[in-house]
């Protein structure tokens, strides 16, 4: 490959040289497209067709975009035929350059129309931070390439001629590049007529050349390659001939390759098999962890920026949830898998125990996470984590971790979750646990049978009203929570998860300070802390659920948790 291959000279024109000098520390986007037009790299360009689309493409490396016009169009219900204006076109076009950093190109279809039509589309794009446009030629409109491509005709040469020479004379930055897309392939016209074609584009003014084919080989663009070497950066779409290799496009020269609509592609499986998820089991459990968190979205969306924003117009103190993980227990009823590490560390599906829950937590925004060990605590090192030890695990219980657990935190300014470090669960567990303002929260679940049938030690709950459709309309509260209450008696099991408010948590240490105080309650489990809550008076609120949890107690419970979606 020569070292010159992209230069980009235009016989006729009166600059000399290459079209642009390529300066360190110039940020314009046209300057950085054109530059990667010239590299001497192939370089990539991915498809997005909005601006969480267009986000996403920049946060996954790519350098470049491409606003696609059968992806633009899509995203706005209509087809590939110019059914959306070119206004349309670019109304979205500024939603994306705002959600990015990076250059984007435009599948500017024919450029809407004749000469005049195309140099008004510059100066519209260039004001709106665009940092090119490729035009094909056809006339307008457009339909798809891939729709009875050999049946579309193309445009006169001269008459196209005429769309480059106005569109290159409108822009005002010089950097801005104008690419041509030859479609003789598609029509069916053969590698002379794509030939003359890109030679007359070329000596217009065009930036590059976009040579198409419909194929599934990449015969006619490698063809085209080698009649046109270098004599201006050649972009190709390898839609239809995706099986080539990539390393066959460099060895060939090409500038760009540009993976052109498969964002949307990927999307669309995925939103029809969502969709017929909920149209026919009618609720969300089936999907919730299968879809971005909303978060997520907020993220995309740079709801992080207006929250800075408001902390510095709008000064408030804010909070940060945080989570206490009982760990310390070895899990003896493990075997061998616990001999050099505690249960908590376990593999699961090829990650700890341990790391499928602070994954949920962190699904669901929360970051600061202590970790109580006991057993071998050395191998409890997971990173983002904070430690405390409870060198007395071997003689104590549930509530004494709690105890050194608060005792080296001493945060009352922000909730608290507490857990067990051996249930693992799905994100919306926390989000049930999250919604209620009550100072003291739980879920239990009300498919409780399936604990006795498989004949565990549980935490069961009796509350101020059994699950039913009418619960959802009342606030549930906790009566007792116990190992043996009576089935007539029993309402749901509780699942290991408690919330504590910030304004409750003074009198959360007070209680587990006075229950640590008594040398019986050494061995005093979790549901032991609730029922003395109960019995001084406070009310803990009662989230039902059902299923989508798992208390990893045996080896059973080991290998139905590498199965637990």
């Amino acid at each position: 490959m020569s070292a010159d291959r992209k230069t980009g000279t235009v016989p006729g024109r009166t600059r000399a040289g290459p079209l642009v000098e390529i300066v360190p520390g110039r940020t314009r986007r046209t300057t950085r497209f054109r530059e990667l037009l010239l590299s001497p790299e192939l370089e990539f360009l991915l498809e997005a067709h909005n601006g969480v689309s267009a986000r996403i493409g920049e946060e996954a490396g790519f350098r470049a975009l491409w606003a696609g016009g059968l992806c633009m169009s899509a995203q706005f219900g209509v087809r590939d035929s110019n059914e959306a204006s070119w206004t349309q076109v670019l109304e979205m076009l500024e939603f994306m350059v705002d959600a990015t950093t990076i250059p984007i190109l435009l599948d500017g279809d024919t450029g809407y129309g004749n000469f005049n039509n195309v140099r008004r589309l510059v100066r519209k794009l260039e004001q709106r931070g665009i940092a090119a446009v490729c035009i094909e030629d056809k006339l307008y409109p457009k339909t798809n390439s891939f729709i009875d491509g050999e049946k579309q005709q193309l445009a006169d040469i001269e008459e196209f001629c005429s769309r480059i020479k106005a569109g290159k004379d409108a822009q005002r930055d010089d950097d801005f590049s104008i690419i041509t897309r030859v479609e003789a392939f598609i029509a069916g016209w053969g590698l002379g007529e794509a030939l003359r074609r890109a030679e007359a584009y070329h000596a217009a003014g065009s930036d590059g050349i976009l040579i198409h084919s419909a194929l599934a080989s990449p015969k006619e663009v490698l063809a085209f390659k080698r009649e046109w070497a270098d004599r201006s950066p050649v972009v190709i779409v390898p839609t239809k001939y995706y099986a080539t290799p990539t390393e066959v496009f460099r060895e060939a020269g090409f500038s760009i390759a540009i993976w052109a609509n498969h964002l949307l592609r990927a999307a669309i499986p995925a939103m029809q098999e969502c969709a017929a998820t909920l149209a026919r089991e009618q609720n969300l459990r089936s999907i919730e962890d299968r879809v971005a968190p909303v978060k997520e979205i907020f993220r995309l969306q740079g709801a992080s920026e207006l929250q800075e924003a408001e902390e510095r117009y709008l000064p408030r103190q804010g909070k940060e949830s945080r989570v206490i993980v009982l760990a310390a227990s070895r899990g003896s009823a493990l075997g061998e898998l616990t001999a050099d590490r505690p249960k908590a560390m376990v593999e699961i599906r090829g990650q700890p125990l341990l790391a499928h829950i602070i994954a949920a937590y962190n699904a669901a925004g929360i970051k600061r996470i202590s970790v109580v060990r006991g057993y071998l605590p050395q191998a409890i090192d997971l990173p983002g984590l904070s430690f405390v030890d409870n060198t007395d695990y071997a003689d104590t219980g549930e509530l004494i971790s709690l105890a050194r657990a608060l005792d080296a935190d001493r945060d009352d300014t922000n909730d608290l979750y507490i857990s067990y470090g051996d249930v693992i669960f799905r994100r919306y567990i926390i989000d049930h646990l999250a919604e209620p303002v009550d100072d003291f929260v739980i879920v239990a679940d009300t498919d409780w049978q399936e604990s006795v049938n498989r004949g565990r030690a549980a935490d069961y709950v009796s509350c101020s009203e059994p699950h039913s459709r009418q619960a959802f309309y009342h606030e549930i509260y906790l009566r007792r929570c116990a190992e043996d209450i009576a089935e007539g008696e029993c309402h749901g099991e509780w699942m290991g998860f408690l919330k504590v408010s910030a304004r409750a948590l003074p009198r959360l240490r007070e209680v587990v300070a006075a229950m640590a105080a008594v040398p019986g309650n050494r061995r005093a489990k979790l549901h032991h802390l609730l029922t003395q809550l109960v019995a001084r008076g406070e009310k803990i609120r009662v989230v039902y659920t059902t299923g989508h949890w798992l208390d990893v107690d045996s080896l059973a419970d080991v290998l139905l948790a590498g199965r637990f979606t």
